[in-house]
């Protein structure tokens, strides 16, 4: 059976402005009535004529399109008037969207994509159609990514923010806009958008661009944007991956309405731990909490988490509106490469490794407190070889 594309479709309901006229019925005045009787049977099961719309299901769309033609071509009207019993060909229930012949070539395929026709226009199908098939194979057809260490960096990263709750998936909303530098799971693997190529105009006025998209597994492909479109719609599990944008976390001051949700804050410890000691002025603890401060440290020094040491308060940060677990992890994923590696027993002899402390500035930490302010951390991360807050790499 041949996919059916909008030739096909138009060819088939041109069909009904030619009814052979001899003894009796001819075969398009059968298929007519057959076409009709389907919808007929459409309006006693969903108790309204087919309607146009995004929201509805293909067939009740198709069943639209053909209900426009019967009522608008006198012949067919002659031929059903007798057999509709449910006033369609003169009610206005049905609502109308464009004229057939006026419809936009391409959205009318879009919308009947997954709609095969047959040789009886009674008969229709779930099948994939062209473009589905086109969109399938350019994802599939994939080579091995030779720059993959380039981009491997990109989705360790991507994938320790999903772990932290930094980054989220969303299911992927038909023909939602692709951009560059952006991450989708489709066919069961991470995709990064890393370049979108000239846009151009496709044979139905349609833009759509040439893109390269790479692939966890170290593959890529070169695919048209639409066609990754229709991929992560049709594919089940396919999701956007969120930016990590955090937003103005904090305000200088509350605002009226304004909920307060804790505090950032910053501690220099006491120890007198040789490591501690060496790194006194660039040693942090980095961390949130919905208490007084002064509270949370009152037993530094028996516990582990503050290196069983009086600490002392450098700096808080007060915030409001914001989910305080997500802000920490977005904090420690920044400073994340220079996050201190030491060891130390509990008091009862137990390895404990601490997991809030960082050796970075305490000038690092200001800014990196005003790019959360003003939504601009999620393009940087903290090289601890220049002791600065440097832009991710977007290859």
């Amino acid at each position: 059976m041949s996919d059916l594309d909008l030739d096909e479709l138009r060819s088939e309901l041109d069909d009904f402005a030619q009814p052979e006229k001899k003894g009796g019925r001819s075969a398009q005045e059968e298929r007519i009535i057959a076409g009709f009787d389907e919808i007929q049977r459409f309006v006693e099961q969903h108790g309204h004529a087919p309607q146009h719309g995004e929201d509805r299901d293909i067939f009740e769309r198709l069943y639209a399109v053909r209900l426009d033609r019967l009522r608008a071509l006198e012949e067919c009207r002659s031929l059903l008037t007798p057999l509709d019993y449910q006033g369609l060909l003169t009610g206005a229930d049905v609502v109308s969207a464009a004229p057939v012949d006026a419809m936009d070539d391409d959205e009318l395929l879009a919308e009947l994509e997954g709609a095969a026709g047959a040789s009886d226009i009674t008969e229709l199908r779930h099948v994939r159609t062209s473009a589905d098939k086109r969109a399938a194979e350019e994802i599939a057809n994939r080579t091995k990514c030779e720059d993959f260490e380039i981009f491997k960096p990109l989705f360790v990263q991507v994938k320790k923010d999903l772990d932290a709750g930094i980054r989220q998936t969303r299911p992927f909303q038909t023909m939602a806009e692709i951009k560059k530098g952006e991450f989708f799971i489709v066919g069961g693997q991470i995709a990064y958008v890393a370049e979108v190529g000239e846009e151009f105009t496709t044979e139905y006025d349609r833009r759509d661009s040439r893109l390269r998209v790479i692939y966890d597994n170290g593959t890529e492909s070169d695919v048209l944007l639409r066609s990754l479109q229709r991929a992560l719609h049709r594919d089940d599990a396919g999701r956007r991956i969120t930016d990590p944008a955090a937003g103005p976390l904090f305000a200088g001051e509350s605002a009226e309405g304004d909920l307060a949700s804790g505090t950032v804050y910053v501690l220099r410890s006491k120890s007198d731990h040789p490591v501690v000691a060496a790194n006194r002025d660039v040693l942090h603890k980095i961390g949130v909490t919905g208490g007084d401060v002064v509270k949370r440290i009152v037993n530094a020094k028996l516990d582990p988490t503050f290196l069983l040491s009086d600490v002392e308060i450098i700096a808080t940060y007060e915030l409001y509106n914001i989910n305080r677990t997500r802000l920490e992890n977005l904090i420690h994923r920044i400073f994340n490469a220079a996050r201190l590696d030491i060891e130390i027993k509990d008091r009862f002899g137990h390895p404990v490794i601490p997991r809030e402390w960082f050796l970075v500035p305490l000038f690092v930490i200001d800014e990196a407190v005003e790019k959360i302010k003003d939504g601009t951390i999620t393009g940087f991360v903290y090289d601890p070889n220049v002791a600065a807050l440097v832009r991710i790499s977007r290859a």
